[in-house]
């Protein structure tokens, strides 16, 4: 059931979540996908559903849903919440997809433009180090701070690679809405409702800009020449 009276933490909370959800960046998948269908011509509505389409992936909007599935998993399944070595060697079997959903990833971890630090994920944190006070959830929290720094680590030695990662707003997004008292159901929703005002930005600048053709990404084939055969010759 879903309370109906907030304290004044709360509301500044979820306040601080529409703004830092609202947008950053016209690159994002969902806004790009306002941008394409607004190139059309097509009408206000169609583009936004669009953009909502794209923003419920798993990968996208729906990423946070994705945190808070796995770190209830985790919560389970790692024993001591305090052992690094512990959540390590479950993290690396995470990332070589043998445990968990076999995808590989660490959900939360990683973004395609921030990688030393995600500006929105710090201030989560932050204001949710204030929440988990009022909510009696210090462990829980203290832990999604371990599996954060872990995750970074171990993505680190798995990976080989040096690229540097960074928990993303999903992260910790998703464990302040559940202690709201928010039902998962609307998480994707309210990343929404605050992201339409960026959309609809992009949507008004792709109308006025005078000249603008249709958006038509190109492909480009990567196969080697290929002889042709006659059809009575295959």
């Amino acid at each position: 059931m879903i309370k109906k009276e907030y304290t004044p933490l709360e509301a500044r909370m979820l306040d601080l979540l529409l703004v830092l959800q609202a947008e950053h960046g016209g690159g994002n998948n969902s806004t790009f996908t306002v941008r394409v269908t607004s190139s059309t011509r097509t009408d206000t509505y169609s583009s936004i559903a669009a953009g909502i389409g794209s923003l419920k992936g798993p990968l996208h909007g729906g990423a946070n849903i994705q945190v808070v599935k796995m770190f209830h998993h985790l919560k389970e399944v790692i024993s001591d919440w305090t052992n690094v070595d512990e959540i390590d060697t479950y993290l690396i079997r995470m990332l070589n997809k043998e445990a968990y959903d076999g995808s590989g990833l660490i959900y939360g971890i990683g973004h395609a433009v921030y990688t030393i630090s995600d500006p929105r994920s710090v201030l989560l944190k932050e204001l949710a180090g204030e929440l988990v006070a009022e909510k009696g959830c210090e462990k829980e929290f203290a832990f999604l701070e371990l599996v954060e720094q872990r995750a970074i680590e171990c993505f680190k030695r798995v990976k080989g690679t040096k690229k540097q990662v960074c928990s993303n707003v999903d992260f910790y997004s998703g464990f302040i809405y559940e202690m709201m008292g928010l039902p998962p159901e609307i998480y994707t929703p309210l990343f929404a409702m605050a992201r339409i005002v960026g959309w609809t930005a992009h949507r008004i600048e792709e109308l006025n800009f005078e000249g603008r053709r249709i958006i038509r990404p190109a492909y480009k084939n990567v196969l080697e020449e290929v002889v042709y055969h006659p059809l009575e010759e295959r």
